[in-house]
């Protein structure tokens, strides 16, 4: 493919780097994931490659480039940069447009997001100052559990009488954890218990709309995370084929829109 016809997004996490490709009827051709690791820069180029390869595109065909996140400015390809809050919020309207609330869990920091009918955001709340309730939390976890990041969710779903843990402090937290296994505590009814953790310390930040959709790469790995939101709500949540490319997402949608408005 080549011509200048693609658009693209990237979201330098401080965990994980995503990129997305878009053409410009804003569908999604190709994608890229991988840990950000310590050079953002060269982690953005390798998502690239990736993304463009599984659109069956190179370089040439790209027409402008948007990043967002963590590492936004370390992307030496990006034309220009937009705020995480306004990308998650334009990659979930995207895909849901219409009123919601969005629930990013991200690895380090968590968002809720209020959009009104018109896509608009009405307000935002970010939890940055703990890691308790985002990915860090369970991937501090995982090795006091010995069991693989990976294994969380397949854990959660076989509990049958979560630990309830009394801290939201991931060093307390981790106490806790201790305790309950010298107690003989089973290890999947604590995991569930820390995935409880997590959603409750969430949807603690605001009060949530009728209509809620949660993203980010901790939900993609932990889909029994909304399962459990539901339970807490009394309601179905609702997930975008790809949660953990929302931002990206938004920020190539952001790239189209701009060339829009500069051919005007």
């Amino acid at each position: 493919m080549t011509g200048s016809s693609l658009f693209v997004g990237v979201d330098v996490g401080a965990s994980r780097t995503k990129a997305a490709v878009l053409d410009a009827q804003k569908h999604l051709l190709g994608w890229a994931v991988e840990k950000s690791g310590i050079d953002f820069s060269a982690t953005a180029d390798r998502c690239l490659q990736t993304a463009l390869q599984m659109a069956g595109a190179d370089a040439a065909a790209v027409s402008k480039t948007f990043s967002t996140g963590y590492g936004r400015k370390n992307v030496s390809y990006s034309q220009d940069t937009r705020t995480e809050i306004g990308c998650h919020a334009k990659g979930c309207y995207h895909y849901f447009p219409f009123a919601i609330t969005v629930i990013d869990i991200g690895g380090q920091d968590n968002k809720v997001i209020k959009l009104d009918d018109a896509g608009r955001r009405i307000s935002f709340k970010m939890n940055r100052k703990c890691a308790a309730g985002t990915g860090a939390f369970l991937e501090e976890m995982s090795p006091r559990l010995d069991i693989p990041l990976e294994a969380m969710d397949d854990l959660a779903r076989r509990s049958t009488d979560m630990v309830k843990l009394g801290s939201f402090c991931t060093v307390f937290s981790a106490t806790e954890v201790l305790e309950n296994i010298r107690n003989g505590r089973k290890v999947e009814d604590i995991v569930k218990g820390l995935f409880y953790s997590v959603i409750k310390r969430v949807m603690e930040m605001d009060a949530m709309t009728e209509k809620v959709v949660m993203t980010g790469g901790v939900v993609a790995n932990n889909p029994y995370l909304v399962i459990m939101a539901e339970e807490i709500l009394g309601r179905s949540i609702l997930v975008p084929e790809h949660p953990h490319l929302t931002g990206a997402i938004g920020a190539a949608l952001y790239a189209i829109e701009d060339i829009g408005e500069t051919h005007r």
